[in-house]
């Protein structure tokens, strides 16, 4: 084997690794540094990003987007992973009894519903007055870019390009990218406006060291930290195997829909890969309950996950998801559509925070401002964005708030199915046109009335 330079395929995926490295260090070091950074409570991560693309930008760093964007993908998974197979924390019950993973899906459901109201009125009103050659069914690409993130912006707007809708890939790209940057601004702006009114606290950066307790390292019963082999990689291989087999049964339903179903694995394949880190989580908790069965059963006499490794590995992957998805944002050539983008982007910002402002304080009692902040830095951008921006006020995810994402995702799945049709609907004809704006809103009541209402009942205890 060549194991010189010639040898690229050798030495890609490290040197793109070391120059994403180089930049977190970078980034680091700035933030410490330089008072305006650091008084602007700019995460780690998201100031590497923006220094990242703007090095590629400018073609300074060789860096390969679809490198990027792998990097990005397999570090969600890997990311959650490791926060599903953490010991949990005792809130769990109470969040459950209070049905918050249900209304966290209703959440997320309901602000895409608000931002595709939201866009059609924008391009519907744009088609109507000054650009009368506009495609009307557009703003459905509002809530695929800042909802859904570049994935699904790209799908429909490909779609939507086929259907008419000229320079349709390039305006679902940008709004996405457009919903990166606002979920990294407006997510900063609200960190600090709520630093300075006393109702966060943001963690120093300047750790003190031997602040770390036994009981914050290491749980009762759990296995030795001299043995021949490492308690991290036993960690990391837990994560590893759990990927694995998250990646087998994602192309067992795959190719079992592709087999039954051809069409509607059409649909349902791009999601089912495009969310897998839902499956690896769901598999993580499975292993960790299994776990606990063997322990009560006495076959196994050690506990194995560790929460504070397994937070180290969550922050490491969240840390290169975070700058690997800000570096390979990509603003396409609009020729001719920077008014809609303009208005889309700008006032489906303004929109979905105090959408989420208003609800987040009702949804999440006791955590609104953890709930808030990390719910709209994934309701505009990706989900890693809304991690990165929770971790400046809940460094060690003490909140529920990070687990809410995650469930929340998956009632999602479900609640959001009707979403798949109104797409379709939409660029059908003008009435379907309008049917479909009608339809958002009269799903959007059952949506706010599970969110504002719905609660479990509580046994009653008999005397």
């Amino acid at each position: 084997m060549d194991f010189s330079a010639a040898n690229t395929g050798l030495w890609n995926f490290m040197i793109q690794i070391g120059m994403l490295a180089g930049i977190m260090l970078l980034a680091n070091i700035l933030c410490r540094k330089i008072i305006f950074i650091r008084k602007a409570m700019i995460p780690t991560a998201v100031l590497g990003g923006f220094i990242a693309l703007f090095l590629r930008e400018c073609n300074i760093l060789p860096m390969n987007v679809e490198f990027l964007e792998k990097v990005t993908y397999h570090t969600i998974g890997i990311g959650f992973i490791a926060l599903a197979l953490r010991i949990p924390a005792k809130y769990d019950e109470q969040e459950k009894n209070n049905l918050i993973g249900l209304k966290s899906g209703a959440l997320i459901v309901s602000t895409y519903l608000v931002q595709g109201i939201l866009g059609l009125i924008i391009s519907i009103g744009l088609a109507y007055t000054i650009m009368p050659d506009f495609f009307k069914a557009a703003g459905i690409l509002l809530p695929m870019g800042f909802g859904q993130g570049p994935g699904q912006a790209n799908n429909v707007g490909s779609t939507y390009e086929q259907l008419g809708f000229v320079g349709g890939q390039s305006f679902g790209l940008s709004i996405a990218a457009a919903g990166f940057v606002c979920a990294c601004v407006v997510g900063i702006f609200y960190i600090n406006i709520a630093n300075r009114q006393k109702k966060v606290k943001i963690h120093d950066s300047a750790y003190i060291s031997g602040s770390l307790t036994i009981e914050d390292f290491q749980s009762e019963n759990e296995i030795p930290i001299s043995q021949s082999v490492d308690r991290l990689s036993v960690q990391f291989a837990l994560v590893l195997l759990i990927y694995l087999a998250t990646y087998l049964v994602s192309l067992g339903i795959t190719s079992l829909l592709a087999q039954l179903a051809p069409g509607l694995a059409r649909t349902l394949t791009p999601l089912i890969w495009g969310f897998n880190f839902i499956i690896g989580s769901f598999l993580a908790t499975g292993c960790r309950l299994g776990f606990k069965v063997l322990t009560k059963a006495k076959i196994m006499t050690r506990q194995y996950p560790n929460n504070y490794l397994l937070s180290r590995i969550s922050g490491l992957s969240f840390d290169f998801m975070t700058i690997a998805g800000i570096a390979s944002i990509e603003f396409k050539e609009l020729k001719g559509l920077w008014i809609p983008f303009t208005l889309m982007a700008v006032l489906g910002g303004i929109v979905t925070y105090y959408y989420l402002k208003w609800l987040c304080k009702r949804v999440y009692s006791g955590y609104e401002h953890e709930g808030m902040v990390s719910m709209y830095g994934m309701l505009t951008g990706t989900i890693s964005s809304g991690i990165v921006l929770l971790r400046e006020i809940d460094p060690s995810f003490k909140t529920p708030a990070a687990n809410n994402l995650l469930i929340g995702s998956s009632f999602a799945i479900i609640l959001g199915a009707p979403i798949l049709i109104f797409i379709g609907l939409a660029p059908e004809s003008e009435l379907m046109l309008f049917v479909t704006l009608g339809l958002l809103f009269v799903y959007l009541i059952p949506l706010l009335f599970i969110m504002l209402k719905a609660h479990r009942k509580r046994p009653v205890n008999e005397d």
